[in-house]
C-alpha cells in the first residue's frame, strides 16, 4: 500500500509504515498536479498538514484513497463530513502537538511583556548609537508571575498552556461551551505534580478579567473577538492567537493596539493566509510568527508516529 505525505512527515513515521509493509512518498506534489498523481501512482493514503487541501473534487477524483490523515488538529482544509460520507477514514493528532503550541503561546507573552517585539527590530538599526535610549524605552517591563490569563477554549491546548501558566505563579480562568471543569496536572522534573481544578466561565467574564487571552479554538464562521470584545476585555491588556486565523477581527485588532486599548498582540495565525495584511505585520505592537506552533522536532515526532500507527491499525489490522 502507497501513502503520499504531501506536506511532509518526520522520520519516525516514515520507519513505522514501512516496517509495516508501507510505500512511503514525501514528494512535494502542486495541488493542481495531485489528483492526477495521486491517480497515476494508485495512492492509498494522502497525510496533509496545513498547505494541501483535500476536498471534494480530489475526494471524488481519486477513487484509490482509503485514508485522508492531517498531522495536526485542525481539519479545515480538509472536507470532512463528505470524506466519511464517501467511505474514508479521515484522521488526525489532536494530542501530538499541544506542548509545542502552548510553549509558542507563553513565548509570544514574554516577548510582549519585555518588549522583545520591538527590541529585536531596534537593537539591529540603534543598538550602538542610542543604547541608553533604548534601554529606558524598554524599562517598564511586567511580570507574568500574579497576572492573570484567560483561555478562550479549554480543550487539549488549551490545558497545556494552563500547566505552564500555572507554573509561572499565574492565574488561570477559562472558557468553552463544551467543558465546564477540568483538572490540570502540572507535572515536575522530578515525578512531584500537583493537581489543578478549573471551572470555566462565560467567555464575557474571561474577557473583563483577564490580564491576557489566549485562543484555543477551531475555524470560526465569525469572529471570536472583536470589536465588542475588545471594548469589554482591560484596558492594557494583551491577546494572543496561534488557534487559527479568522477568530479575531484584525481590523479592530490593529484600532486596539494603536489606540493603546490593548498593549501587545502575538500572531501565529493570520486571516489571509499565505499573504498576512501588511498592517499587521508591520504594526510596531505585534509579535509575529509564521504559523509555527506545531513546528518543533519534538510535536512532528509525535505526529509522525500518531500518523503511522493510525493507519496501520486502519489498514493493516
Amino acid at each position: 500500500m502507497k501513502v503520499l505525505a504531501n506536506d511532509g512527515i518526520s522520520q519516525t513515521g516514515v520507519e513505522s509504515l514501512e516496517a509495516a509493509g508501507f510505500e512511503v512518498s514525501t514528494t512535494n506534489v502542486a495541488q493542481e498536479q495531485l489528483i492526477n498523481h495521486i491517480n497515476e501512482h494508485k495512492i492509498d493514503v494522502i497525510l496533509v498538514r496545513s498547505a494541501t487541501t483535500v476536498r471534494k473534487d480530489l475526494i471524488d477524483a481519486c477513487p484509490s484513497i482509503k485514508i485522508i490523515g492531517r498531522g495536526g488538529v485542525g481539519m479545515d482544509n480538509i472536507d470532512v463530513q463528505y470524506a466519511r460520507d464517501k467511505g474514508l477514514h479521515v484522521i488526525n493528532t489532536p494530542a501530538a502537538s499541544s506542548a509545542s503550541v502552548a510553549e509558542l503561546v507563553f513565548a509570544h507573552l514574554f516577548n510582549g511583556v519585555r518588549f522583545l517585539y520591538d527590541s529585536n527590530r531596534q537593537m539591529p538599526l540603534d543598538g550602538d548609537t542610542k543604547f541608553k535610549d533604548l534601554k529606558k524605552a524598554y524599562a517598564k517591563g511586567t511580570e507574568l508571575r500574579g497576572k492573570t490569563l484567560g483561555i478562550i477554549g479549554f480543550g487539549r491546548i488549551g490545558r497545556e498552556v494552563a500547566k505552564i501558566a500555572l507554573g509561572c505563579g499565574m492565574k488561570v480562568i477559562a472558557s468553552d461551551k463544551f467543558v465546564g471543569e477540568a483538572t490540570i496536572k502540572v507535572d515536575f522534573y522530578n515525578g512531584q505534580f500537583i493537581n489543578v481544578d478549573i471551572k470555566t466561565e462565560p467567555v464575557n467574564e474571561v474577557l473583563k478579567h483577564a490580564d491576557f487571552i489566549t485562543l484555543h479554538v477551531p475555524a470560526q464562521k465569525e469572529y471570536v473577538i472583536g470589536k465588542k470584545e475588545i471594548e469589554m476585555m482591560k484596558d492594557g491588556a494583551a491577546i494572543i492567537n496561534a488557534a487559527r486565523g479568522g477568530v479575531i477581527d484584525e481590523v479592530a485588532l490593529i484600532d486596539a493596539l494603536d489606540s493603546n486599548k490593548l498593549s501587545f498582540a502575538g500572531l501565529d495565525t493570520f486571516e489571509d493566509e499565505p499573504k498576512p495584511a501588511i498592517k499587521v505585520l508591520m504594526n510596531p505592537k505585534v509579535s509575529l510568527t509564521p504559523h509555527i506552533g506545531a513546528a518543533t522536532g519534538e510535536a512532528q515526532d509525535r505526529i509522525g508516529t500518531e500518523l503511522a500507527d493510525q493507519i496501520i491499525s486502519l489498514l493493516k489490522n
